[in-house]
């Protein structure tokens, strides 16, 4: 068989990249967007995240390290991640079973409980902060003292943050069929197997992602908890309020060097939780 016969088959069986190629390109709205996009996260992200890193590393990396090896700035940091993960964790059960009861069940009071739990989107953050020393301060006669203590500060983020993983999770619990448990149950599957084995690889994205968010609101909380922490130095002082206090006493080079780390420690959990996003995602 000659070539110019085999030219045909061959051009039909080579796969038309050209029109992948095609598909790539952005038009022309899609790149104006783009380009406005990445100049309006420029402006409002990461130069002032640059700005920060470049003026805590400033003074040299001994500089930098001999300010967070400090033991108040050590002690704030600490505090504060793991604060924020013990926060992400209990809110990544809780809000899902807060979201899985709103989201399968019918009972009254339930708008009130919708409303309830938009509250502390809407609330001013030092609004909370007061709200809860009044409930949980020195001088509350219905609920234990909290105030200064580490758990008052758990409680503080635990408001703040609840939100995030309920209203993550509603929507992938409206969008779940239901058909699939039902055949499970029909089989004689447990709820708690159909719960493990249906549900949960389906919703448990939008459970880590809230979880994520969570994380991220509670690492940079300041108003909700400045009340209720009594801010003492050493015992429940968190980051936001050493680097507060740093400003105030116009040390910015070391208050700048504390937000590098806790902007360091972020990006590092949130890009763990994204990989096990991902996982979760694919095992789904």
């Amino acid at each position: 068989m000659s070539s110019t016969v085999l030219e045909p088959e061959i051009r039909r069986a080579a796969p038309d990249r050209s029109g992948a190629a095609d598909s790539q390109r952005l038009g022309l709205a899609s790149g104006v967007g783009l380009g406005l996009g990445v100049i309006w996260l420029s402006l409002l992200v990461a130069l002032p995240l640059a700005a920060v890193v470049a003026k805590g590393t400033g003074s040299g990396w001994t500089g930098f390290t001999d300010t967070f090896t400090d033991r108040r700035a050590f002690d704030a940091i600490q505090l504060t991640v793991l604060s924020s993960l013990g926060v992400a964790l209990i809110n990544a059960v809780m809000g899902t079973v807060i979201a899985w009861v709103l989201v399968r069940d019918h009972f009254p009071g339930k708008r009130i409980l919708e409303l309830l739990i938009d509250i502390p989107f809407a609330l001013p953050t030092i609004v909370a902060g007061l709200v809860l020393l009044t409930l949980y301060g020195p001088h509350s006669a219905i609920a234990p003292d909290l105030y200064a203590t580490k758990p008052g500060i758990v409680v503080a983020l635990l408001f703040v943050t609840l939100p995030f993983v309920v209203r993550t999770v509603e929507p992938v619990l409206l969008a779940l069929e239901s058909d699939v448990e039902e055949a499970a149950t029909s089989l004689g599957a447990s709820s708690f197997t159909t719960f493990r084995r249906i549900v949960l690889p389906a919703v448990l994205p939008a459970v880590l992602s809230g979880a994520a968010l969570a994380f991220g609101r509670a690492m940079g909380e300041y108003g909700s908890v400045v009340l209720i922490s009594g801010q003492l130095t050493y015992k429940t002082e968190i980051a936001s309020l050493y680097i507060y206090k740093q400003i105030q006493d116009d040390a910015l080079p070391q208050a700048a060097a504390t937000a590098t780390v806790l902007l360091l420690i972020s990006v590092v959990v949130i890009g763990l939780i994204g990989l096990l996003q991902q996982w979760a995602a694919r095992r789904g």
